[in-house]
């Protein structure tokens, strides 16, 4: 701080009674006093005008005022209040020069700014310094006397919770001892105080209570100038530490904190201004409020532009900061600690209530930053739950065991960073976000648990499905009388097969006996379900399966005439009659049932229809809906489901035993055209020398079998056996007149495929250098039918199959007979080529299947 531009002067209020407050400013910054806590003391000046009170304080202070100059005449030096800091006194100590009173520039009825300027000095100073005459003690009209009660008159109009020091300052004092002056003097302020009218409250209160009354003197500074400057500089050391207790200033009760004093001196000369009363204790409040305001504001403003403050917020947005709460704290506890250090000296009630809103408005503008700070918490705790419990499910530990393992570290994670992430300066609550992330992990861990459940679940069916589908399919195709039995132990060594190890893997899932045996149970009623399912899916094809029954060897049959059509039909039908028994219900318990007996006596060994005309109705057995043995939601078909479909059945299959019947007698006749044996031995005889002759020259043999070539594409081509189906003679006029054209189309296809056999011999050859021959695949000849079929089916096939003189490939038509619908296990071979064979020997009419 710079000694000189401390002690120079500045004008406070001017003459006008306008305050500088720019002026002021800039004092207070010279100076340094706004740094100074309470750790000050104001001193003020009063008395007559031109009696040297500017003097006596550059004297006392170092200060440097405005002094009268006495070679040219008594006037008025000071106008309004200056302000100056005292040189080389500790502590900071401010010194107010007041205008004089009883000036003649002002008149004898200007009085208002002098009681304003001594209000303002006693509302404002520590110690008041009052100027006085030492030929005015004791006199009733002297100078001082107005003064005085100008002074104890604003005095009443002060509530001030402390005392104030009137330093009396006898000045040009005489021969006349101080001790006895003293006392003359403080009778005369006595007087005074009892003289000035006061309010009903303070009536009979002595002078005592308001002030603490000293007196001092001077000699005079013009006749004994050296021992003036040696009495001002002892009653300079009364001046040192003035605010200690028991010093000059040592009632510090209601102090205004040095930041504070310019606002409060412009607040407190503006009510004076209004000749309002001043009320000390709650401009004390008011100046309180107003400067913390200023402080939290300033504070504010600094935490908002702080850099560590700026980058905290800045990385928490990106990710979660190690040791947020650390620094939050520090940063949040630096800008409060400065608070504090400004705000200390204002009133108490004042300050901690404006630090309890900067202190909300700080919270306020971190929060966002701790928020967003849990946000990443509870997202790293959830993923980490997550990748923890996916680890521990494959290192093979049980579910329940994994989550509770993972749930109690990760939380236990998550509260200890939400701690660490919560400043000291707050009361944040975390429990609600801590019960998100609990939430967080329980949704999960139940998806989780879902997905395990269903996997398992789902794992045990298809094991079930691929143990029973194929099985039970196999069964049904094998129809006989034990096929439910044999489901029945398929079902049950299955199950116990591949449930307990269900029910085993649930035991990591610790869940309820009750919930693990009901999983268990629905497991089992899947299985059942399968076997039900397929059981309906067969009972729905039945009629096609019944069609389809294979005989012992499956092997195509080949009709020569020596087999008993009529018993294999039966054997057939007793065949399919049992598959439709065995799919005409649902059998899971062992008792026994009549259907198979019902069915074989009612539809294989009577007739249905001669049943139907000679008994009523009530005694068909087959005319109900129900079984009686068999629960209805276990019947697959009903009694005359199953009549029905043995009407359809012997109707679709009866043609076929029709057509068995007359292949066996067209073999039988065809074989019964040969000749006679006798009659081969005589042409063999007979003919010896012609069959030598053929056989000496080959040529005629080739001619033979050239001939015989043309013969039978001219047969085909002109369809003989149609030409000849309306008879001898159109038969052959049709042929006669065909015969010319079909031998030239037959000749013109031979020449054609000559010439693109040379034609492709020709660019083979050429291309034979650049290519490398690939081998033909052989033309391979067309497969032979072998379908495994029932004795029922192979009657009714050679029926089906059209007169060729050729071999051809017959398609099977939709149009054609309902004993080519095959099952999808069929399939396969319904698709393979069917060929028919006619022997060369026309009179043979009996066909074989190949």
């Amino acid at each position: 701080m710079d000694e000189a531009a401390a002690a120079e002067a500045v004008q406070l209020i001017d003459g006008e009674g306008e305050f500088a407050a720019d002026s002021a400013e800039r004092f207070m910054a010279a100076a340094g006093v706004a740094g100074c806590g309470l750790s000050y003391a104001v001193v003020s000046i009063m008395g007559p005008q031109s009696s040297g009170k500017s003097t006596l304080l550059n004297q006392l202070f170092g200060t440097n005022f405005r002094e009268m100059d006495a070679f040219r005449g008594r006037s008025q030096t000071t106008k309004g209040i200056w302000i100056a800091r005292c040189v080389g006194v500790e502590p900071c100590t401010v010194v107010m020069d007041l205008e004089g009173t009883d000036g003649r520039e002002r008149g004898e009825d200007d009085t208002a700014f002098e009681k304003q300027s001594s209000l303002f000095a006693l509302a404002i100073s520590d110690i008041v310094l009052i100027n006085m005459w030492c030929h005015d003690i004791g006199r009733e009209q002297a100078a001082n006397k107005p003064l005085l009660k100008t002074v104890f008159q604003v005095m009443m109009r002060l509530f001030s919770p402390r005392k104030t020091t009137l330093l009396f300052v006898i000045r040009d004092k005489t021969r006349t001892p101080l001790e006895h002056l003293e006392p003359v003097l403080r009778e005369d302020i006595q007087k005074i105080w009892n003289s000035v009218a006061k309010p009903e409250a303070h009536k009979d209160t002595p002078i005592s209570e308001f002030f603490n009354v000293q007196v001092t003197a001077l000699p005079s500074f013009e006749e004994k100038e050296e021992q003036f400057r040696e009495q001002v500089q002892q009653l300079r050391q009364r001046f040192s530490n003035s605010i200690a207790p028991g010093g000059l200033a040592g009632d510090r009760r209601g102090v205004v904190p040095a930041s504070g004093f310019l606002f409060s001196s412009q607040q407190i000369w503006k009510v004076i201004r209004e000749n309002k009363d001043l009320d000390l204790p709650a401009h004390k409040v008011m100046v309180a409020t107003v400067r913390c305001d200023e402080i939290a504001h300033e504070k504010f403003s600094c935490l908002t532009s702080d850099a560590e403050w700026m980058e905290l917020e800045s990385d928490v947005q990106s990710g979660p900061v190690p040791g947020f709460g650390k620094k939050l704290g520090y940063i949040v506890d630096v800008h409060m600690q400065e608070y504090d250090k400004e705000a200390i000296y204002f009133d108490e009630a004042v300050r901690t209530a404006k630090r309890q809103l900067l202190k909300s408005r700080v919270l306020n503008l971190v929060q966002p930053a701790f928020q967003k700070m849990l946000a990443h918490l509870r997202t790293r705790a959830l993923e980490k739950y997550k990748t923890e419990l996916n680890l521990t499910l494959e290192s093979g530990k049980g579910f329940a065991a994994a989550v509770r393992d993972a749930t109690e570290s990760n939380l236990n994670e998550f509260d200890q960073g939400c701690a660490d992430a919560v400043i000291e300066q707050a009361d944040w609550d975390y429990s609600k976000i801590l019960e998100k992330v609990r939430r967080d992990v329980e949704d999960h861990t139940l998806s989780i648990r879902e997905g395990k459940l269903s996997e398992l679940t789902n794992h045990a069916k298809e094991k079930l499905r691929k143990a029973l589908v194929e099985p039970v399919e196999s069964l049904f195709d094998a129809a006989g009388p034990s096929t439910w039995a044999s489901i029945r132990n398929l079902f049950k060594r299955e199950t116990e097969a591949i449930l307990p190890e269900f029910q085993k893997n649930l035991s990591g899932f610790e869940m309820e006996s009750a919930t693990s045996e009901g999983m268990v149970s629905k497991l089992r009623d899947y299985a059942r379900s399968i076997i039900e399912n397929k059981a309906k899916e067969e009972a729905g094809k039945v009629l096609m399966h019944m069609k389809e029954s294979h005989d012992k060897d499956s092997i195509p049959r080949v009709w020569t005439g020596k087999e008993d059509v009529r018993a294999i039909a039966k054997d057939a039908r007793s065949a399919a009659l049992k598959l439709l028994s065995v799919l005409a219900a649902i059998r899971w318990d062992e008792k026994s049932d009549k259907i198979e007996k019902i069915l074989t006596s009612t539809l294989l060994d009577g007739s249905v229809t001669s049943k139907s005309k000679g008994a009523s109705a009530s005694s068909d057995p087959l005319a109900s809906t129900t079984w009686e043995e068999v629960s209805p939601k276990y019947t697959l078909i009903t009694p005359s489901q199953c009549k029905s479909l043995w009407k359809q059945f012997k109707a679709e299959t009866e043609f076929s035993i029709t057509q068995a019947v007359s292949t066996q007698q067209a073999h039988k006749r065809g074989n019964g055209r040969l000749p006679p044996p006798w009659a081969m031995v005589a042409i063999a005889v007979l003919g010896f020398n012609e069959i030598m002759a053929l056989l000496r020259n080959p040529i005629y043999l080739f001619l033979l079998f050239v001939g015989y070539l043309l013969v039978k594409a001219l047969a085909v081509q002109l369809d003989i056996n149609r030409e000849f189906q309306n008879g001898v003679v159109p038969g052959i006029i049709s042929v006669t007149a065909k015969l010319i054209p079909t031998l030239q189309n037959i000749l013109n296809k031979v020449a054609t495929e000559q010439q693109q056999q040379q034609g492709h011999h020709q660019d083979a050859a050429a291309e034979a250098p650049q290519q490398q021959q690939q081998p033909q695949p052989q033309p391979q000849p067309p497969p032979l039918l072998l379908s495994p079929r029932s004795p029922m089916s192979e009657l009714r096939r050679p029926l089906h199959m059209p007169f060729s003189p050729v071999r051809k490939a017959v398609s099977p038509s939709p149009s054609s007979s309902s004993s080519t619908v095959t099952s999808p296990r069929n399939a396969g071979e319904d698709q393979k080529p069917r060929q028919m064979v006619q022997p060369d020997n026309e009179s043979n009419n009996a066909y074989s299947i190949v």
